[in-house]
This record gives C-alpha cells, structure tokens and sequence, in this order.
C-alpha cells in the first residue's frame, strides 16, 4: 500500500480551500514504493454544470448525490468543480512531468477562459516542488486535448519553444496523428513544436519505459489516450487523465461527458480501468477530480467509490 493512509470518510475531501498558487503534496509529497508524486495545479474552479457535461444524467441524480459532491466536487447551483494539474514523477532513474495543463499566450479558439493566459502559478508550483523545467527527463501526455498538453512550449522571443529543453516527449502514435489532422492551434502550438525540435517521441500505446513507468490504452476519450502506470516496491498507481472526469463516474462508469469521442468505447474502458484498480490498494492519480484528486478505488454494488488519500 502507499505509504499514506487511505481517508475512512469515503466520497469527498475535506472542504478546505485550496488555493492553485500553493504548491500542493511540496511539503510532504506522495510516495509509491521508491517513487516521488507531486501534484502541480495550474487552476481549481467551477467548470460546467454537471447536468451539461453528462447527458445520462438526470436533476434527480444531482440532488441524489449533492450531499457527498458538494462542496469540493460541486457547486450548489450544480456547477462541476475541477482542477487543471500536472502531476511530477521522481522515479529511481527519471524526472517526470505528465500531462502539461492549459499554458501562457495560447490562441485557444472556444476556450475564452483558457486563452492567451498570462499566468505564473503553474510555473511557480513546479519550481516549489524542487525542480526546474531544464531538470526534466520526460513528459508524458495522456492526450493532447488543449488542457493537458499546454505547457509543452512556451513562447519566447516570438516563436513556439520547448518549456523543457532536456525532456523527451512522448506521444501514443494514434493520438499524435489524430492531432496532425486536425491541424489546430492546440496541434500547431503545442505540438509540432516538439517534433521540429526533435524532442518528440511517438510510440505503441502499450509502450514501457521501463519497469516503473508504462503506458496502458484507455481509448474512448480520444483515439490514442492512454494512462501512465508506475509500479515501485510491489506498489502500482496509475494516472488516468480524462477516462474519468468526476468522482460521480465512479457510481455510473456508464455516464459518457459530451467531450467522449467515442461514448460507448469510453464507457467500456473506464469500467475496466476501475474493476483493475479496485480494491487492491494501487494509487489512482487522477485529472480533474477536486482536491487531493489522489485516491483507491473500491468495490460499491455495481459500481465503484473512491478514497480519497490526504
């Protein structure tokens, strides 16, 4: 088991705040076996309503399982309250960033809350952590949706530029040539970046780095979206990035948001994510869930409840 205790109170965190601009875990971070977890938040806040975001659901079902969302989870008009976060790895060989969040300066069309962002938190919170982005080995991304792989490149001095000049960047071959077809900004300044800087690695979505660190196919959301396990000491975790985008989809895995590319495929998979993690003690680090996003998953009935570790 990880080296911090599972909370006895199932379903939802404590309610106090946390502020994106304190470096979350920098004090005392996660531990999985010999591996080092730290979370770094770009953003906490209200995103859509819950009954906008799953199609399945129904007013009844908000009001059935507002007692344990709220307050961390929900808001009480039923607005969706997520973190935007990375997650930094220090395994026995490698720096790790994985997923890169929203980023500076972007032209993300449709995103007017995400654009052209001037902000240093995301950047402060990784320096806390003790690391500086000329110290990373990897960053992984779980798919290259506009919040996950942001803070690939920043912009200096009028162009598009690796933010971590050493890493090598892995993609999952599906999920990079999804993104070349359809050429958007996201692709254009997030990506093809990487590549002309020949710091881009494109590989199989079962790909292993080594025995901590490998890749698991989770497609549904995108084509090519994976999830990043570690394993350390007989200990396992894995980051699921968007399979699951709300706790609640741990009592209904059958709820799709509208952003799923393939709601039946993501339906599928997220179940049998949750049914392999279950009650075995391995460490799910998740995307969006509120905070400490950190957690097991457990058997319920049909479905499955989620721990969250402190």
């Amino acid at each position: 088991m990880p080296t911090r205790p599972t909370c006895s109170k199932a379903s939802t965190p404590s309610a106090k705040s946390v502020s994106p601009s304190i470096a979350v875990s920098e004090m005392n971070p996660y531990r999985l076996g010999d591996i080092e977890i730290h979370r770094v938040v770009e953003t906490e806040d209200p995103f859509l309503p819950l009954l906008e975001i799953f199609s399945d659901a129904t007013p009844e079902d908000v009001e059935a399982n507002r007692h344990w969302l709220e307050p961390k989870a929900l808001t009480p008009d039923g607005v969706i309250i997520i973190p935007v976060q990375s997650y930094l790895v220090r395994t026995s060989r490698h720096t790790i960033v994985i997923d890169t969040c929203v980023g500076n300066h972007k032209s993300y069309d449709g995103m007017p809350g995400w654009k052209d962002r001037r902000q240093t938190t995301w950047m402060d919170n990784l320096r806390a952590t003790g690391m500086s982005p000329d110290e990373i080995d990897y960053v992984f991304c779980s798919h290259l949706h506009v919040d996950h792989c942001g803070w690939n490149t920043s912009y200096q001095n009028g162009r598009w530029v690796p933010t971590f000049p050493n890493a090598k960047y892995v993609f999952s071959r599906p999920e990079y040539e999804s993104s070349e077809r359809s050429n958007s900004s996201v692709f254009q300044e997030n990506v093809l970046p990487i590549m002309e800087a020949d710091q881009g690695v494109l590989v199989d979505m079962d790909y292993q780095l080594d025995d901590e660190v490998w890749l698991k196919p989770t497609p549904g959301h995108t084509k090519g979206h994976v999830a990043i396990n570690l394993a350390s000491q007989g200990q396992r975790g894995a980051m699921c990035g968007d399979l699951i985008h709300s706790p609640i989809q741990c009592l209904h895995p059958e709820w799709s948001p509208r952003f799923d590319r393939d709601p039946d495929l993501a339906r599928q998979t997220r179940r049998k994510f949750l049914e392999s993690h279950a009650d075995n003690g391995d460490l799910v680090m998740t995307a969006h869930f509120p905070s400490p996003s950190i957690g097991h998953v457990v058997s319920r009935d049909e479905a499955f409840w989620f721990d969250y570790v402190p």
